[in-house]
């Protein structure tokens, strides 16, 4: 667990005291002034618990919608509810690693295309779904966000995209 909040905080050693108020202080090199890393009043374990939470109730509405699909208006509610999951889903990191941490990394270098693409595709799903009242389209914009969401997650991996490319070239050139 100590590894776990180490790499997402940033830092090689937290002292219990600002472990324990989730704050974590730092004097840079560049500053001789201290920053704050993270201003969160939240203590680890709670964190934890938020994220398990948070992502447990994203997975769980992603499976919620896709019991529905067997419904009469299943689809707009499979779409509806699978979109809300990866919400929560994505949403549930910032209890780790804190919101503006996140959505530096989110739209880092290495991934703001996914990113992009993957909020484009949550948008239009909720749209096609609510607005346009198109299933096919809503269906498409969760195929699309699936594929989104899924090339997102791997660019934390590391060389898990370069996999993924040659494992996909290997399928199409046979």
């Amino acid at each position: 667990m100590d590894k776990l909040r180490k790499a997402l905080s940033g830092r090689e050693t937290i002292g219990e005291e600002e472990e324990e108020r989730g704050n974590i202080i730092t004097q840079t090199e560049d500053t001789p002034l201290l920053r704050v890393i993270d201003s969160s009043s939240l203590s680890w374990s709670t964190r934890v618990k938020g994220f398990a939470i948070c992502f447990g109730l994203g997975f769980l509405f992603s499976i919620m919608g896709s019991a529905f699909l067997f419904l009469p208006r299943g689809l707009i509610l499979f779409a509806v509810f699978y979109t809300l999951g990866n919400i929560l889903a994505i949403s549930s990191t910032c209890f780790l690693m804190g919101p503006v941490n996140q959505c530096k990394k989110m739209f880092a270098k290495t991934r703001v295309i996914a990113t992009i693409v993957m909020f484009l595709s949550l948008i239009m799903t909720l749209v096609a779904a609510f607005v346009l009242h198109k299933k096919a389209l809503a269906l498409l914009m969760v195929v699309i966000q699936f594929l989104a969401m899924t090339w997102y997650s791997l660019s934390y991996i590391p060389y898990a995209r370069d996999a993924a490319k040659k494992c996909f070239a290997s399928c199409i050139d046979v």
